[in-house]
């Protein structure tokens, strides 16, 4: 039989990348998991079912829970790493594609690194960023062209690249010169799946935000614009380093909810519920628009990024043309008072099925299988 392996970057925290890589393990159940580092309570909890294998970098707890300190040590762990595969799927965004393979290597890529190829964008504005997110930016400034390097020969030991919206397409190509294809992955959310559970303190009508709490993700231009918006709450979703300045946001904002981290039931009941969802990061896919549209629900998108691939204008949701605070206040306005239906916004979203995503990811290994 084939011996497939696959591999992530680091499974320390919740977000799209993560969810791909769950998807990963379901289309090739019993197989390892092999990362950098591994952090089960800053995870989805479905990792505690797999045999996630880390590097021995993961030893150092500071470095567990706090991936972003482990950027100066990572190139060499990396490349220390070799798997024995017929066939390593590497799903990847700054390091899981410089692991060595005796066999062929597919990279799975949600973006090139954002921290080596867009660091003032990832990075965010003085003001919002914290001492530790500067202390890091700082570091990337000293070793950049030593992983840039590494970056680039890392990229050309794969053997095949697929990406996740055509934007990361052209990225790829811009970047390393490699032509890939695009297979969007499918929603993390499923308004099929188990019960959903209410939230009592949160009121209707209200918009909700879903993203990790760092600059690029614009959550505090949302935060002020959803304020400008009479009679409409807003709940955002998700943690990071950027939440005590968030949370002095909010407290000169009206109507907000900052829940943090919440379970899927939890997060079911607020796409089941919300009038809209909001999305002004700056994305390399656009993954929740597709879960709201799962459950019927409009975005008001950036147009930018994967929110491309992702929304259609009109018929799933609105966009606006910059994050700032009046241009994302007026697209939420116009997604509360239009008219969408339902049934084409789900329809919209079933084309994005698992099943579809999973059996192309089966035909691509079998492709590089005949080549072995």
């Amino acid at each position: 039989m084939a011996n497939i392996a696959l591999a992530h970057d680091y499974v320390t925290q919740r977000g799209g990348a993560e969810r791909v890589a769950l998807t990963l393990t379901r289309a090739y159940p019993q197989l390892p998991l092999h990362t950098t580092l591994y952090n089960p309570s800053g995870t989805f909890p479905e990792f505690g079912a797999i045999d996630v294998k880390p590097m021995p970098i993961n030893r150092w707890k500071m470095l567990r829970q706090h991936h972003r300190l482990a950027l100066p040590f990572l190139k060499d762990a990396v490349s220390r790493c070799r798997v024995d595969a017929d066939v390593l799927v590497a799903s990847s965004s700054g390091w899981a594609h410089g692991i060595q393979s005796t066999g062929r290597k597919i990279v799975y890529c949600h973006a090139p690194a954002r921290w080596l190829y867009q660091a003032d964008r990832y990075a965010g504005s003085n003001s919002s960023r914290s001492l530790r997110s500067r202390t890091i930016e700082a570091v990337a400034d000293i070793v950049g062209p030593e992983l840039r390097a590494w970056d680039q020969q890392a990229a050309r030991s794969a053997d095949r690249y697929v990406v996740n919206s055509t934007i990361i397409q052209r990225a790829v190509a811009e970047v390393y010169g490699i032509e890939a294809e695009v297979l969007p992955p499918p929603p993390a959310m499923s308004a099929l799946a188990a019960a959903s559970q209410p939230i009592p303190h949160v009121r209707q009508p209200f918009i909700l935000c879903v993203a990790r709490l760092l600059p690029y993700k614009n959550v505090d231009r949302v935060i002020e614009a959803v304020s400008r918006v009479p009679n409409l709450n807003l709940v955002v979703v998700g943690e990071g380093p950027g939440r005590r300045h968030l949370e002095s946001v909010a407290a000169r904002a009206e109507r907000t909810h900052l829940l943090g981290r919440v379970s899927d039931g939890e997060l079911r009941w607020l796409y089941e519920n919300c009038s809209g969802l909001v999305a002004a990061s700056y994305e390399d896919f656009g993954l929740t628009p597709l879960e709201a549209a799962g459950f019927g629900r409009p975005t008001a998108a950036l147009r930018d990024g994967g929110y491309l691939d992702t929304v259609v204008e009109n018929v799933t949701g609105v966009f606006f043309e910059a994050p700032t605070v009046d241009s994302i206040a007026r697209a939420v306005e116009d997604m509360v008072r239009l008219p969408w239906s339902a049934r084409r916004i789900i329809a919209h979203s079933e084309s994005f099925s698992e099943d579809r995503f999973v059996a192309r990811i089966h035909e691509i290994v079998d492709e590089e299988l005949a080549r072995c």
